[in-house]
């Protein structure tokens, strides 16, 4: 008998990123894997401010939000 299986859909996680003077950006990052990888988060956003993707500024917080 053939059973097909589902293609395990790509796995993406959002992260709401606060700032010092009040601003949240959201950052989505693809195939991040499971939550104890969490802390490499902080400097995945700082690698993305420095290629413009996250607004500069001093990040007081990183927040899994989905």
């Amino acid at each position: 008998m053939y059973m097909s299986r589902k293609p395990a859909a790509a796995k993406s996680v959002m992260f709401a990123v606060s700032y010092e003077d009040g601003r949240t950006a959201y950052l989505v990052i693809e195939n991040h894997g499971k939550s104890g990888n969490d802390h490499l988060v902080s400097t995945i956003a700082r690698e993305r401010q420095e290629q413009g993707v996250l607004p500069p500024g001093t990040i007081t917080g990183i927040k899994r939000v989905r």
